[in-house]
């Protein structure tokens, strides 16, 4: 028989497919710290236990590698991020507890777990990246024990992860200058695949990251595609970039919101051919008018219509620059789009900072700026 965990019915649509949910470390760390104590109180084996989780889930998760004594128990728990792309889905997330002299539930994080190196995060420097609400349900869930246990003493925890430095080289901890391990997150304890609020939150985090550390100007790629330009074609070290996905808007939003003076967009022609249009979420399933784009730009730039249509014809922006180059009309297309691409970013931004962008196919490289990137890029220089 199958173990039931609380999720059976938690899914969401995507693309009209069934995608299952899973739960966070923090729901993972909670529930070992639980099943830890329960085990150094009864010196027994605790082969489940159930948690609640910040929205109100009742999770229901087993333990692994359950180990007791007088003095101190552990055990783990699996994580499970349901279908969502999760680079700590099914690590094993342990918790060792034992009783303190010292009042309350003391947390830390040991080896797997990250350190905070940098301001800016929830965790001050030199803490455990245990996050706040994760941090939370572990001292509820241990308090649960104790009370459950008639204990009214001091309890320490500590949190760790076997194969977590690893694993945190794949998610943005290098980036936010959390070191030696992934974090310990989650903020309603459920994981839900591909959620667009997770990336955005993700940027956000690195963003004040950054602002915390003093910086004031953005150096932002869509993706891997604009740091391989930034570091082949423009020759800059892409350790002080950072990636905004398709999430244009939100990114300028963010960056005014928190006071940043300007950001320098480096960015693939089929991503900033559609910021040139007002389009400021670039993901297809938006708008994908990147032909229509293409065509419009060059017709202004002095194409005749056999050309438009040509290019209304590309599957690719990559084949749309073929023709213009063909035509000899790639740099008058490129300089009619970019001040549509400035004026659009500094309609969304309402003028409050700097956007400049510099925009490049893969095949021809370079194409075109913004007047003011090459001032901007001085500041990553």
């Amino acid at each position: 028989m199958t173990h039931k965990t609380g999720l059976e019915d938690r899914y969401v649509l995507k693309n009209n497919k069934r995608l299952r949910c899973g739960y966070t470390t923090g729901s993972c760390a909670a529930a070992a710290a639980k099943a830890a104590a329960k085990m150094l109180f009864f010196q027994r084996e605790i082969p489940q236990t159930e948690i609640v989780t910040p929205d109100g889930t009742h999770l229901h998760l087993m333990t692994e590698e359950r180990s007791f004594c007088e003095l101190e128990a552990s055990c783990a728990v699996r994580k499970d991020g349901g279908d969502d792309p999760d680079a700590t889905h099914g690590l094993l997330i342990y918790a060792r507890v034992k009783k303190s002299p010292a009042p309350g539930i003391h947390i830390d994080g040991g080896p797997g777990v990250g350190r905070v190196t940098k301001p800016g995060l929830s965790q001050a420097v030199g803490e455990a990246a245990i996050n706040r609400v994760p941090r939370k349900m572990i001292r509820q869930a241990v308090a649960e024990a104790c009370g459950e246990a008639g204990y009214d003493g001091g309890m320490e925890v500590e949190i760790f992860v076997p194969h977590g430095e690893e694993i945190a080289k794949k998610t943005f901890n290098p980036r936010l200058g959390i070191e030696g391990g992934i974090s310990i997150l989650g903020t309603s304890g459920i994981v839900v695949p591909m959620s667009e609020e997770a990336l955005i939150a993700s940027i956000r985090l690195e963003m004040e990251t950054k602002r915390a550390a003093g910086e004031e100007y953005l150096l932002i790629t869509p993706g891997n595609y604009g740091e391989d330009f930034l570091r082949d074609g423009m020759k800059i070290s892409a350790k002080d970039s950072m990636k905004c996905s398709n999430y244009v808007g939100e990114t300028l939003d963010m960056a005014a919101e928190m006071g940043f003076l300007g950001i320098l967009f480096v960015a693939h022609i089929g991503k900033f051919v559609k910021v040139s249009g007002g389009i400021m979420n670039t993901h297809s399933r938006f708008a994908d008018c990147r032909a229509e784009l293409m065509a419009a730009q060059a017709v202004r730039a002095g194409a005749d219509m056999e050309t438009a249509e040509r290019i209304l014809s590309t599957i690719t922006t990559e084949e749309a620059v073929d023709i213009l180059r063909e035509k000899k009309l790639c740099e008058k297309t490129m300089h009619v789009m970019m001040p549509r691409i400035r004026e659009s970013m500094q309609h969304r931004c309402g003028g409050a900072l700097l956007t400049e962008a510099v925009v490049f196919s893969n095949k021809h490289g370079y194409l075109g700026e913004t007047t003011g990137a090459q001032k901007l890029l001085e500041k990553f220089r």
